[in-house]
């Protein structure tokens, strides 16, 4: 694959690597540069210097009272049951046909869940209205098998009706993209994979929530897949970052003893926190979300116009149109990067100038090259500024990588400081028309 540009996509991303961000090594210490803008705003003005608008809920559900009790020993004796419950609550499953587990985190169960319907020969087909995120992709890899992804339930027919081998279906009803797989595709879907035999996993990661809650589909498990996987801090819940995986009890049982010989599982005494979290759920939470977030994209568009792409749910400036943006202004016609370095200057330059956390900063590596303006908590709009604040500090920050584009600054100082740029012996220094 390859993007606009011509630039071939690196291998289990869908997106090109530059010579700025060459791998996850580049990716981490980009974080950690922005990692040290945080600290600098944090110790200026407080944690109210910081706005936190990646659309994920990554700290405790406020109001815990029960950090007597948050220890690895006592939590699961005294919360593992109504734990249980409510995880079987929010996944659609009914004991005993399902069970349910936490790990440490929404890839943690990606890689499990793998670990245990995937062996060395076996092929994977992912099936979604963009494509399958990298999480599933490199799991596979890691187990040995072969990932085909498809797009829509068409591409899906023609692939598990071709390929042999077929041990599992991951779908994704949700998409990396955002876009949202329809009822009726879901079901033709499942209805192909259960004609052959195969097993089937939903990557669930938002789904769980936005495909009820919005889509009035249903839950994960009453979708009658095998298994189904979701973060606990996405989109209407409080956190903290952990993965929820439920499914068939058999095969829940042995997924479980695989994560705890790897160390996949999630902390024990996370267990109040989470129970915290899904009791507070409410669907409606995920409606204002939404609503905020497209109340900021007709704002946006009003600054950017056709550059900004609306979703069901989001909306997304792509990494090429990010690029073609600063080129215009800069005056360009030769990229000087690749299309995801131009998004990672961009989620920079909104942290460094603006305070602004993007969700650029949340993946390691990111899934998209996209810039994601996805699920924007009413409050922390309201004290950013508001619809109209937000907009224009985007444009703004277009306007500035321009800016740095049109006088060839070094771009490897703003994504890594000056620590990485001036010490560095294995990455060369790179600038704007080198």
């Amino acid at each position: 694959m390859k993007d606009r540009y011509g630039n071939s996509h690196a291998a289990g991303l869908p997106y090109a690597r530059g010579t700025i961000l060459t791998s996850t090594e580049d990716d981490f210490a980009k974080l950690e540069h922005a990692w040290e803008i945080i600290r600098e705003k944090c110790a200026k003005g407080g944690k109210s210097a910081v706005f936190n608008f990646t659309g994920l809920e990554r700290g405790l559900p406020g109001g815990i009272q029960e950090e007597e009790w948050m220890d690895d020993d006592m939590s699961p004796a005294l919360y593992g049951e109504r734990l249980t419950e409510l995880e079987l609550e929010h996944m659609g499953g009914t004991p005993p046909e399902h069970d349910a587990i936490l790990l440490n985190r929404l890839t943690a169960g990606i890689l499990v869940a793998m670990m245990i319907m995937v062996k060395r020969g076996d092929t994977v087909i992912g099936v979604s209205a963009g494509y399958s995120h990298p999480a599933v992709t490199r799991a596979v890899a890691h187990c040995g098998g072969e990932f085909v992804d498809t797009v829509g339930v068409d591409n899906f027919a023609k692939a598990i009706e071709s390929t042999p081998n077929v041990s599992l279906v991951v779908l994704t009803r949700l998409a990396v993209t955002y876009d949202i797989l329809p009822m009726k595709d879901i079901t033709e879907v499942i209805r192909l994979a259960r004609k052959k035999g195969t097993r089937i996993m939903v990557d669930d990661a938002g789904g769980a929530r936005v495909g009820p809650a919005i889509f009035d589909q249903p839950r994960t498990l009453q979708l009658g897949v095998d298994i189904g996987v979701t973060g606990l801090d996405k989109y209407g819940t409080a956190g903290p970052r952990l993965g929820l995986l439920a499914g068939k009890s058999e095969l829940v049982a042995k997924m479980r003893a695989r994560a705890y010989e790897f160390g996949l599982e999630a902390r024990q005494m996370l267990y109040p926190a989470v129970v915290r979290s899904l009791a507070g759920y409410k669907p409606e939470r995920v409606r204002t979300l939404v609503t905020v977030t497209k109340e900021v994209g007709r704002a946006l568009k009003e600054q950017l116009g056709d550059w900004v792409q609306e979703t069901p749910v989001i909306i997304r400036l792509q990494g090429e149109d990010i690029l073609e943006a600063a080129m215009k202004k800069a005056g360009i016609s030769k990229p000087p990067m690749v299309p995801y370095e131009a998004t990672a200057a961009l989620a920079m330059l909104l942290l460094r100038d603006y305070g602004m956390m993007t969700v650029h900063f949340a993946g390691m590596p990111p899934g998209t090259s996209a810039l994601l303006i996805k699920f924007i908590p009413p409050e922390t709009l309201e004290r950013f500024g508001g619809t109209a604040a937000y907009a224009k500090a985007v444009a703004g920050s277009v306007d500035k990588l321009a800016d740095i584009l049109r006088q060839k600054q070094d771009l490897r100082t703003l994504l890594f400081g000056g620590g990485k740029a001036e010490n560095s012996e294995v990455a060369h220094r790179v600038s704007v028309g080198d």
